[in-house]
């Protein structure tokens, strides 16, 4: 009647380990028996459960089921389908009080976890620590809950299409869109849309890309590597990593494709590949989708998180919009959205969350449509609009493997100095500094034993600076870059 997670297992965001060494059945059973436990505690009955294409994740779903009706949970189960169709379900299906997606994300195929949403909110930090807790002292409800099949696709493919109304159909056709979804769980979906959008599929690419695509296919449609496989023969489902778009490039190329779209395994994050094959950055996106937001919605609030280029706050005050900068992590964004009333949120990482016409949780294939749209309505293409964008000069993301005991310390003495100078500075996640240069940001992981650091500037020399005055605060802590 307990149970002992592995340590490493409950993250900040979500619970994840590697299937057979940290994380396996009886960690699924557990978490059942611990969040039924919760639910029906807080007077609740009912949860959603959904799971992505991985090889691990049915066995982790019949376990997961079993521990929710041991507990009295009475659970829909929605089958294979990305994370954002489980939040969709949990917003949507009247009875369901909670949901869990069993997906591994853009993880490795060996390993595999969960997602959590409780009444419409997102469930993390301490919340997946009380989970932990009540496992280990086997404080479980017990109870003898029901499991049925519950098929809400075609519910929440029309729920997608629905951003498009207001689109005429011939304008919407003469656009040319590829879609990767990596062989992950947004392929059937993806099908399913794009069945359905005026133009119709051109093709649906086999996992051997022909040299060029033949002219004579109907349809304005190339989908690649839509079927399911957790083994990801076409490449991994990371959008965010520029050698997993070489395939979405090519078709965008060779098909003269307008613009193209690439998810993550589980759906939530998107990457965009413009009609030149350059990818668009998170912020870029979010920039984007202000422009044609607050053509519609002037003066709303506009959040990006810390990581995000200073470009995407300056646009949105110059469209008219609020800009807000807050913590990075989807479960922050989410929650600083419901506490503000902001109808748009990103990060660099392709979390969208849009909350004018939608949910507000971030939902990459709700994304897709919502830049369709937007192309359409502000009437350019998706390169003349990053054309648009200033020219920014900007650091990947920057990693220093750090003790885990000393992450959050070189954090706070890296403050204090800068405190005592007298910085321009942000402390909600970290430090971001703000320079005649540009700015820098430091911050601990929450899921890693790193810290991480990016900078921007207008140019090559005003980067230098900026590096050189994080190099002095890492090595005035002990750190090498």
């Amino acid at each position: 009647m307990s149970h002992q997670f592995h340590p490493s297992v409950l993250r900040e965001y979500d619970i994840r380990g590697t299937v057979g060494k940290t994380l396996g059945a009886e960690d699924a059973y557990a978490l059942g028996r611990s969040f039924a436990t919760h639910v029906v505690r807080s007077g609740g009955r009912c949860v959603a459960v959904c799971y992505d294409g991985r090889n691990s994740s049915p066995m982790l779903e019949e376990a997961l089921v079993a521990g929710l009706c041991a507990s009295g949970a009475d659970v829909c189960r929605i089958g294979l389908g990305p994370t954002p169709m489980l939040y969709f379900a949990e917003a949507s299906l009247p009875e369901v009080d909670g949901g869990i997606q069993i997906t591994g994300s853009h993880n490795p195929p060996d390993q595999n976890g969960f997602k959590i949403v409780f009444r419409g909110g997102p469930f993390f930090g301490p919340d997946i620590l009380d989970l932990g807790r009540l496992a280990a002292h086997g404080g479980w409800v017990q109870g003898s809950g029901t499991a049925k099949v519950v098929d809400v696709m075609d519910a929440y493919v029309n729920r997608l299409l629905a951003g498009l109304e207001g689109i005429a159909p011939d304008l919407l056709a003469s656009l040319a869109i590829g879609w990767d979804t990596g062989n992950g769980a947004a392929g059937p979906v993806v099908e399913r849309l794009c069945a359905q959008i005026p133009g119709g599929l051109r093709a649906n690419l086999p996992a051997s890309l022909p040299a060029s695509l033949p002219a004579s296919l109907p349809g304005r449609h190339v989908l690649l590597h839509t079927p399911v496989d957790g083994t990801f023969p076409g490449h991994h489902p990371d959008p965010s990593v520029d050698a997993n778009l070489a395939d979405l490039r090519h078709a965008v190329a060779q098909g003269r494709l307008d613009f193209g779209l690439a998810f993550d395994g589980d759906g939530d994050r998107l990457g965009v590949v413009d009609a030149h094959g350059r990818a668009l950055s998170g912020d870029q996106l979010i920039m984007l989708l202000a422009e044609d937001m607050l053509k519609r919605q002037p003066g709303a609030t506009v959040i990006a998180d810390i990581k995000a280029s200073e470009a995407v706050f300056e646009r949105v005050r110059a469209l008219g919009g609020t800009p807000l900068v807050w913590k990075s992590g989807h479960s922050h964004i989410k929650s600083k959205m419901k506490e503000t009333g902001a109808l748009l949120g990103g990060e660099v990482t392709g979390h969208v969350f849009l909350a004018d016409e939608y949910y507000g949780f971030d939902d990459a294939l709700y994304a897709a449509v919502r830049l369709i749209a937007a192309t359409v309505r502000l009437g350019r293409s998706v390169a003349e609009l990053r054309d648009a964008m200033p020219a920014m000069v900007t650091t990947p993301e920057l990693r220093f493997p750090v003790d885990e005991a000393r992450k959050f310390a070189v954090i706070e003495e890296v403050r204090a100095r800068l405190v005592a100078e007298g910085a321009d500075m942000v402390t909600i996640d970290g430090v971001r500094v703000t320079t005649p240069h540009g700015w820098w940001l430091l911050r601990a992981s929450n899921t890693e034993s790193l810290l991480t650091a990016r900078a921007e500037s207008k140019d090559e020399p005003g980067l230098v600076h900026l590096l050189a005055a994080l190099d002095a605060q890492l090595a005035a802590s002990g750190i090498s870059r």
